[in-house]
Formats: structure tokens, sequence, C-alpha cells
């Protein structure tokens, strides 16, 4: 990363039904990347979505 790339430090979080973790996307803002949680749950996805701030990620 350069000095010229953007920040994303919010990032979408997936957890499938064996426990296993996966990020989804990287995005500028909170409200970003909720939206696109809520987008994944409006479509019937069953897996568990959520957000974290990037320097907060234990995963």
């Amino acid at each position: 990363m350069n000095d010229n790339s953007p920040t994303l430090p919010w990032h979408v979080i997936r957890q499938d039904d064996n426990g296993n973790r996966y990020r989804v996307g990287r995005y500028a803002t909170r409200a970003e990347a909720e939206k696109v949680v809520a987008g994944l749950e409006d479509r019937g996805h069953k897996q568990l979505y959520w957000v974290e701030r990037a320097d907060s990620r234990t995963v």
C-alpha cells in the first residue's frame, strides 16, 4: 500500500455454519460496510455477517 492508496478500515466478515470466518470486503466507512451486510441479509443468505474495524480484528 502506498501513500496514495485509500484507507479501508471497515471489514465485512462472514461466518459459515462450521464456524469458519472470511473477510467479504473492505470499506472506507462503517455505513458503507453495514449497507453491504444489510444487502446480503436481505437476499436470504443464512450465514452470519458483521462489521469490524480493521485494527480490532481478532480473526
